[in-house]
């Protein structure tokens, strides 16, 4: 099945955003081998070369790193994984705590707010 992508937004931008939230996400392990390019374009219903780039700047990045005849891995940079986890998570808050003052909340209803929604899930 073919992945699904936003038409205002690169399609290898997309990919590597998917592969980076996998690996953040620990879905992907760290040195864990990636499908192979042709595998990933056709789950992905992309051109080999789309995923070609996504995966070229992803290593340029250090989320995975190629090994001549292998292929190519999920890094075992912990530091990476760990500080790219806590930027996507501040980017997260912000968006949170900009929609909820669009609300009418104020900064500080939000901490009982998030623990009276957690209490119910």
């Amino acid at each position: 099945m073919a992945w699904t992508f936003d038409n205002n937004f690169p399609i290898y931008l997309q990919i590597m955003n998917r592969i980076k939230l996998q690996i953040i996400s620990k879905q992907l392990k760290s040195g864990e081998k990636l499908p192979p390019v042709r595998e990933l374009a056709a789950e992905a219903g992309v051109n080999p070369n789309t995923i070609q780039r996504a995966l070229s700047d992803l290593e340029k990045e250090g989320f995975v790193y190629s090994q001549r005849t292998s292929g190519r891995f999920v890094t075992d940079n912990h530091d990476l994984i760990l500080q790219s986890r806590q930027k996507l998570s501040q980017e997260e808050l912000k968006n949170f705590v900009s929609t909820m003052e669009k609300f009418g909340y104020e900064a500080a209803e939000l901490p009982s707010v998030v623990e009276q929604y957690l209490k119910g899930v």
